[in-house]
């Protein structure tokens, strides 16, 4: 399909630079198959759902993937930013630099800088080697844990672009940029869909009869990447490494044996187990790289309902979401959204997803 296709136009100010208070007092758009939209909050979420309906969620946690320093061991010192997009193994980190012109494979960059917990308040890297488009392998100084606890202690997490470019990040981001489930460290950006939940949400479910599944998929920088060609079937999606626990997949699958719907919180847990699922719908376990790219025609096989933030135009999610309602229908409800001033993307307002005609719950709007 033609990338033109999911354009429209977003004006800046719709993207939200900071998480709504609490955050499940995010507004949340109700999109139904028929073209049906009900506005309402992330917290009427337990109203739109069923007892025995599954939620899962990712419970990713970003890391301090953003790192400032400078090249060391030759006449200059030019100042040079890392963020790590992917883990290669307990010491090397594949990581997107720049200005890349200024390195070379062999270069040591030192990260950080005094006053830090870190040692002497720096952590060193090498670079092992360097992509086409600014990609290169650093390999660190540290190793397993230790390696950890400097990224840590020398970082900080990386906001999208599109938040970072307005205004910059500080110590509030480092709590609001990671959801209530966010438990297992390797992601670079967070699953945004999961910002929207607070403990009283997580109760209200509950006592609704809804069960709450976990699942980790390392959210890469890919995420942010802009879809540049011309075909849909020309675009690269990058790989993101993913679990899902066979106790989880069999109570998934068991729970949709009696009749349950599949809620993914987020299109990260969505793709994970779309990934994970066969031909007939059946969960299976799932401990791997997946590269999915959903756009418009793809047969959904283990999701019913579908709860995300509002995309940018062009991009990988709003094809997703394109494919999982209805380009058209889609389309309608963003004109809506921004008609109606909801707030876009990683800090914004959220959306409620029925992929077929659905009970929609016993909430009077």
């Amino acid at each position: 399909m033609r990338t033109d296709l999911f354009d429209f136009e977003l004006s800046p100010e719709r993207i939200a630079l900071r998480p709504a208070s609490p955050r499940d007092s995010a507004r949340m758009l109700v999109v139904h198959p028929d073209g049906v939209l009900r506005d309402g909050t992330v917290a009427d979420l337990p109203h739109w759902l069923e007892p025995g309906d599954q939620i899962v969620v990712n419970d990713t946690k970003v890391i301090a993937a953003q790192l400032k320093g400078r090249r060391i061991g030759r006449d200059t010192e030019p100042k040079i930013e890392a963020t790590l997009i992917k883990r290669i193994d307990g010491s090397r980190w594949q990581a997107l630099v720049k200005p890349a012109k200024k390195l070379a494979a062999g270069d040591t960059i030192r990260f950080g800088n005094e006053g830090k917990v870190c040692l002497l308040g720096h952590l060193d890297a090498q670079v092992e080697a360097k992509g086409q488009e600014g990609e290169v392998t650093l390999s660190f100084s540290f190793h397993g844990p230790a390696l950890e606890q400097a990224i840590s202690d020398v970082g900080t997490p990386p906001l999208p672009p599109y938040i970072a470019s307005k205004r910059t990040p500080d110590e509030r981001d480092a709590a609001d940029y990671q959801t209530m489930f966010a438990a297992n460290e390797g992601a670079v950006a967070a699953p945004t869909a999961g910002l929207h939940f607070t403990p009283t949400l997580e109760a209200a479910l509950r006592s609704r009869g809804v069960g709450l599944h976990r699942l980790t998929l390392h959210v890469g920088a890919g995420t942010f990447l802009p879809v540049k060609v011309e075909e849909t079937t020309e675009h690269r999606m990058h790989a993101e490494w993913g679990c899902i626990t066979a106790k989880t997949a069999a109570a998934l699958n068991s729970a949709r044996a009696r009749g349950g719907r599949i809620v993914a919180i987020g299109t990260t847990s969505l793709r994970l187990l779309e990934s994970a699922a066969t031909a007939d719908g059946t969960i299976q376990s799932f401990s791997a790289e997946t590269s999915i790219f959903i756009t418009p025609g793809y047969r959904f096989r283990a999701v019913d309902i579908l709860l995300t933030n509002f995309h940018l135009p062009r991009s990988t999610l709003f094809m997703l979401v394109s494919a999982f309602s209805g380009l058209d229908t889609m389309k309608s409800a963003y004109a809506h959204a921004i008609r109606s001033g909801y707030r876009f993307y990683s800090y914004g307002d959220a959306c409620l997803l029925f992929r077929a005609h659905e009970p929609r719950g016993d909430l009077d709007l």
